[in-house]
């Protein structure tokens, strides 16, 4: 069955819920570490930002991603297009590309002062769990929509590799975050072809040099190619500070709070 754009939000929303219950389930079952805040005190911001970013995509800014897509399926438009690929071919690749272009987003976010100010926000939990995946700033998501919908643009992305980027991202962003406990010869064994929880939170630790490290969310390649790959925290998993060492109490998870750090000055 063709994918239209009407689709995308069902089939996301499907696949979020499902797994953001199964990982819920499983935090509570093993959690890898104890959490310093209540869950209600991050659960709702986490997921209420997650919310807004969903409603401005998709209400304020509905031509950008899949619809863009579809734009471009039909015009002919991209690279794809232009060498006649054929989408056995063309949608794996456009997964990666579309992959390598979040890790180069994701490690310049860290490297611009202007944009780490947006990226912050996500780093600023003083916690590491599931909800975790979806606390971006508004700004940011549209600046990354963007800058996916250029990627569109280039290739030719078609909207069903485009829904799959979207949906193995969002997936994988989700198991990442997770504060779960894996056992340690799985964990090293997947994390060859997946981005696991404690692979991911190195890169929330409030140690400079590890929170520029593991930036990838889906595929694990990239630090490993590009030489941003750490193993381990210094500290170990158990006794790491997560957070920036900033803006991480009680009254800095409301979601008023959040959408106002990329203005504070701390």
């Amino acid at each position: 069955m063709e994918i239209l754009p009407s689709h995308d939000a069902a089939v996301r929303a499907g696949f979020f819920a499902v797994l953001l219950a199964l990982l819920v389930l499983g935090e509570l079952l093993a959690p890898r570490r104890a959490l310093l805040l209540t869950r209600g005190s991050r659960w709702l911001p986490n997921l209420g930002v997650g919310a807004l970013n969903i409603a401005i995509l998709k209400l304020g800014l509905p031509v950008l991603g899949i619809g863009l897509a579809a734009i471009a399926e039909s015009e002919g438009w991209g690279l794809f297009h232009v060498l006649e690929v054929p989408g056995a071919l063309s949608l794996p690749l456009a997964v990666i590309a579309l992959d390598l272009t979040i890790w180069v987003q994701h490690r310049l976010f860290h490297q611009i002062p202007a944009l780490w100010r947006l990226h912050r926000m996500h780093h600023t939990d003083p916690d590491f769990d599931v909800t975790t995946a979806v606390r971006f700033h508004p700004f940011e998501a549209i600046l990354s929509m963007l800058i996916k919908s250029a990627v569109i643009l280039l290739l030719g992305v078609s909207p069903l590799a485009f829904l799959t980027f979207e949906v193995l991202l969002s997936s994988t962003s989700l198991f990442n975050h997770a504060n779960l406990k894996l056992p340690d010869r799985f964990d090293r064994f997947l994390r060859w072809f997946l981005v696991t929880p404690d692979m991911h939170r190195v890169h929330h630790s409030v140690l400079r040099h590890e929170q520029n490290s593991n930036f990838g969310f889906n595929l694990p390649w990239w630090d490993r190619l590009f030489g941003t790959y750490i193993n381990q925290p210094r500290q170990g998993h158990q006794r790491m500070t997560i957070g920036t060492g900033d803006l991480g109490t009680a009254s800095d998870q409301h979601l008023s709070s959040l959408l106002a750090q990329p203005f504070r000055t701390a």
